[in-house]
């Protein structure tokens, strides 16, 4: 079996509960506060960890009390932390969260997570069949730089473009297999998109990526499922429907799910299908980290 190596972030999230959204400049009453670790690095490597998957993180965290926690909370789950630095310099990286309506909006501060240099993946030792992934709350030199160390070890590698930023041509040859939402997709492809487009709108918009010969694009719908494109044919990879609790890190889940599977040598359709169930789980639970789901209550559902 492979593994899974993760470079990207580690936040604490700060959590508000509501009945609704706040307009900008409007406050509303709040019903709770809570604290999950969380960011989208972490999220990814419980994700894969929980599902029986060898599963390194490779990021930084502030030597404050949300760095101790989620140092803690993180080797519960069975990740390797030999590769996560603490940094005196900066505070662990934090969301600020809103839940309403079964819906979020998101905050995030860097923190550490900003630090995370080329010099911080070099050190682990990657080989073919594992499988290497990244997102974009760390630096994109570090990213390019991990990648570039991936294939040259014949790793995959898996980018997960969030929270959406503009890059280069040059990070883009480096991926294997790009995760995205609509929004996400919407803006690199220049293109207004819902989740309740009608999926030639996404095939059209996917098309425009310059992706290299051989990558795999996969736009996540919700309970819609994945649409995937590959070896230049788009298809669905249906999903489930369950009544959501929480979305956050509903995302996050699927991409540590897939490379999972993709380390256990899974083909690309099932690996997806596979993450599709495990993604709905954590929709039917509060928090990002700690609504990841176990291989036992995946296998439980397909």
């Amino acid at each position: 079996m492979g593994r899974v190596f993760v470079a990207g972030s580690i936040n604490m999230d700060v959590v508000a509960t509501a009945d609704r959204h706040p307009k900008v400049g409007e406050t509303v009453a709040g019903k709770a506060v809570l604290y999950f670790p969380g960011g989208k690095g972490a999220n990814q490597a419980v994700a894969a960890a929980k599902l029986g998957a060898p599963t390194t993180l490779i990021g930084r965290l502030g030597t404050d009390a949300f760095g101790r926690e989620l140092r803690a909370f993180l080797a519960a789950q069975g990740v390797d932390l030999a590769f996560v630095k603490d940094t005196a310099e900066a505070h662990s990286g934090t969301a600020l969260i809103t839940i309403a309506e079964a819906d979020n909006t998101i905050v995030v501060v860097p923190g550490a997570n900003a630090l995370v240099s080329a010099e911080d993946i070099g050190a682990p030792v990657l080989a073919k069949g594992d499988v290497a992934v990244s997102q974009f709350e760390i630096p994109l030199p570090t990213i390019a730089a991990f990648f570039h160390r991936a294939r040259a070890a014949g790793a995959t590698t898996i980018l997960n473009p969030a929270p959406a930023a503009r890059f280069g041509q040059e990070l883009l040859d480096l991926v294997d297999i790009l995760v995205l939402n609509e929004t996400e997709l919407g803006f690199l492809t220049a293109t207004k998109l819902r989740e309740t487009d009608e999926d030639a709108r996404f095939v059209a918009a996917m098309r425009t990526l310059k992706s290299s010969a051989g990558q795999i694009v996969c736009v996540t719908l919700g309970s819609r499922g994945v649409l995937a494109m590959i070896d230049g044919d788009a298809s669905i990879v249906a999903g489930r429907q369950v009544k959501a609790v929480d979305t956050t890190g509903a995302g996050d889940c699927l991409v540590g799910a897939l490379a999972a599977q993709l380390a256990a040598a899974k083909p690309i359709r099932d690996a997806l299908a596979y993450a599709n169930s495990a993604a709905s789980i954590c929709v039917q639970r509060m928090g990002a980290a700690p609504s990841m789901p176990s291989a036992a209550e995946v296998a439980a559902i397909i």
